[in-house]
């Protein structure tokens, strides 16, 4: 028997991607309100209460009315906004985190699926923090530019109908991006990170990165005890992988329309200085890929199952 999946705002960039991935799946039934229905409360409250599965791709704001309208015992939630990713009673949807956060998201009523800038920021630095070589209070900064595609329908008229003819900004100037307490909580850090974001005139992919200066950090730890590091924290993940550092250039467009992430570690010995490198698609590892990965591991079903490796 297939389990039943709600996407409430299924007409959004995030929404349409997730509904195309579960499309024609035996496995997976989607539930659907006709276009005079849709905005109906009572309408999305019945189909958020009677399906198995709810995935919100709303706003934060109403994606939080969404989540108030499950009762107990009504669907079990993946929220793709930004609403509940620190939120008490929510279990953090990166599967890759630790070693039990797969099995947390199993059994979890309610999952915040990641934002697709934490989810290259946390592959990089959780793993370091955890073993003991970037202290919790390292000033850390990460560095990342996006596809257009990650700001939604309005960001995507703005590059394709003419809107813009920019090849490459800036933003998030006032340095108080929503994606800061996401990061600083599930890192462990005691402060967040200088995040500088920017977007490019391309659709999908992402290229984020986090300068280290090794020989300043405690212990001073070596270029191959970070990789070595990153290398046994995803050995068993079978979308997130280590390559190797030694190379002459990286393109944002490499993991893009995949859900696959890469980590490198690229460095210089002499000056014990790193930059830390993760690819990935900001629309599959970083947002209905991530999304259809942990409603497989919530339904109990293969969680590579309609993911692009």
């Amino acid at each position: 028997m297939s389990a039943s999946v709600f996407i409430d705002g299924a007409v959004g960039t995030t929404g349409i991607d997730i509904r195309e991935r579960l499309s024609g799946r035996s496995d997976l039934t989607i539930v659907t309100l006709d276009e005079a229905r849709r905005k109906d409360a009572p309408a999305r409250a019945e189909a958020l209460n009677d399906s198995d599965f709810a995935i919100l791709c709303l706003p934060d704001e109403a994606a939080k009315e969404a989540a108030a309208l499950v009762r107990d015992g009504g669907a079990r939630i993946i929220d793709a906004s930004s609403a509940h990713r620190v939120a008490a009673g929510w279990t953090y949807g990166f599967p890759e985190l630790d070693a039990g956060q797969a099995d947390r998201i199993a059994h979890a009523p309610r999952v915040s699926n990641p934002g697709c800038y934490p989810t290259a920021f946390l592959a990089l630095v959780a793993p370091l923090i955890r073993a003991g070589l970037v202290p919790a209070d390292w000033p850390l900064t990460y560095n990342a530019t996006s596809g257009y595609s990650g700001g939604g329908k309005a960001m995507i008229a703005e590059f394709e109908e003419g809107g813009t003819d920019t090849a490459f900004r800036v933003y998030a100037l006032t340095l108080a991006h929503k994606h800061l307490p996401e990061m600083k909580t599930h890192a462990g850090l005691a402060h967040p990170p200088i995040f500088a974001p920017s977007v490019t005139r391309l659709n999908r992919g992402m290229l984020s990165e986090v300068p280290l200066p090794l020989a300043q950090l405690p212990g001073s730890p070596s270029i191959a005890q970070i990789e070595d590091t990153l290398t046994a924290a995803y050995a068993d993940s079978a979308l997130i992988s280590v390559a190797s550092g030694d190379v002459t250039a990286i393109a944002i467009e490499e993991n893009a329309g995949t859900d696959r992430m890469t980590l490198r570690v690229c460095g210089n010995p002499g000056t014990g200085h790193v930059r830390l490198i993760a690819t990935l698609d900001n629309l599959g590892k970083g947002a209905g890929g991530a999304a259809v990965q942990n409603l497989n591991i919530m339904a109990g079903l293969d969680p590579l199952a309609g993911l692009i490796l």
